[in-house]
């Protein structure tokens, strides 16, 4: 059984009696019948649910009635919404691996891809990630920002917008992008392969590095013009400084190189002295830490025993392609939802995790009293 995990047998002539020592916790559980899958499900009230499947029958009902079938109950109490989805995804890819996406209607996200594997490499927006040579900028929280998104940055790079497989010549009837110098025009020839290569290039680094590459490129083009007292060159410049400034800080705050997607998220615990840390590291969901926040008799500050959670983060195998974008999945369902608990602490590397801001939200998540769901859901 899954760790963390309470198991309870069922007597056939005792059901009601074992059912009623249940807590009543939110809690995600399993439903074990004496042959055959079992039941899982999550609920906010474990014995007045395991009543309602459990109990006797004393007329007829639409609800799913598993007392005549059932043998085994296990359950796993929580106090996050995002770790009963974590625990919800577990459990249902164990048990049910080849029905679990239908079973936990995951809505998978949206991305802009860079599609590196074309010969002449373009941009397109997608809900699923692909295995070939490609970098995947998001998750963003609805198609439409993606869509956004993508618009404003071919507005700042000469790739082409066409989604056709490119066959260059010079009798190439072209487009009105190429017209407006929007597009390098490979198509016709005007650029050669290595030269719009070199463009793609610049915009792959723009998405890896969160724009900073380009940034920094106009805010030194911009100071070295003013320099050189080309003023109207450096009020361009700055213009376009300010353009990209203003895209990068409008984007959605999950948005990055997907494989460079980095954050703590800190919610509550089932112990009540502890709060859950959950790493989200290069893309993928690392293994619940339950850290105490008040540890009697011991000198070592918060900040200090935090680097040390971070120090000792192991990061397991390597993830398949379903079970990244099912990790990115669960990410964005939480983090974009109106039911979102707990802190969210994005950082870039281990190396400069802002410790400030995850002590600061350790604290507030600690002290916090809140209700961990309004209704059951099935």
């Amino acid at each position: 059984m899954r760790a963390g995990g309470h198991s309870i047998s069922l007597n056939s002539s005792q059901i009601d009696d074992i059912v009623e020592l249940c807590p009543n916790v939110a809690a995600v559980f399993l439903i074990w019948p004496h042959s055959g899958e079992p039941y899982l499900a999550r609920t906010t009230q474990l014995r007045r649910r395991l009543k309602r499947l459990l109990g006797r029958r004393e007329r007829l009902s639409g609800w799913l009635h598993l007392r005549d079938v059932a043998q085994r109950v296990e359950y796993w109490p929580y106090r996050s919404r995002l770790e009963s989805s974590l625990l919800l995804y577990d459990l249902a890819r164990r048990h049910f691996p080849q029905s679990y996406s239908r079973l936990l209607k995951l809505r998978q996200p949206a991305y802009v891809k860079l599609v590196l594997s074309n010969p002449f490499p373009r941009t397109l927006v997608t809900s699923r990630l692909s295995g070939v040579d490609s970098l995947h900028y998001g998750p963003f929280r609805t198609r439409a920002a993606a869509e956004k998104f993508e618009s404003e940055l071919l507005e700042l790079f000469q790739i082409r917008r066409c989604q056709e497989d490119l066959l260059p010549s010079v009798e190439h009837p072209g487009c009105v992008y190429g017209e407006m110098n929007k597009c390098l025009r490979p198509c016709q020839l005007v650029v050669s392969r290595s030269e719009y290569q070199s463009e793609v290039d610049r915009l792959a680094g723009f998405l890896r590095s969160n724009g900073r590459t380009l940034l920094e490129s106009v805010r030194a083009a911009r100071d070295r013009l003013s320099e050189e007292l080309e003023f109207e060159e450096a009020a361009r410049m700055h213009k376009r400084f300010e353009r990209v400034l203003a895209m990068l800080q409008g984007r959605e705050d999950l948005a990055n190189d997907i494989t460079r997607l980095c954050g703590v998220a800190v919610v509550e615990s089932v112990d009540p002295e502890c709060v859950l840390l959950r790493f989200f590291h290069g893309g993928r969901w690392l293994e619940a830490i339950h850290f105490r926040v008040n540890m009697d008799g011991r000198a070592a500050s918060l900040d200090q025993r935090l680097r040390e959670v971070a120090s000792s983060l192991t990061f397991g195998g390597r993830l398949t392609l379903s079970e990244r974008q099912d990790h990115l999945a669960l990410l964005a369902g939480w983090y974009f939802s109106s039911w979102r608990d707990g802190e969210w602490v994005p950082y870039e590397d281990l190396q400069t995790l802002p410790y400030r801001k995850l002590v600061h939200a350790v604290h507030r998540v600690a002290t916090q009293k809140s209700p961990v769901e309004a209704g059951e859901q099935h």
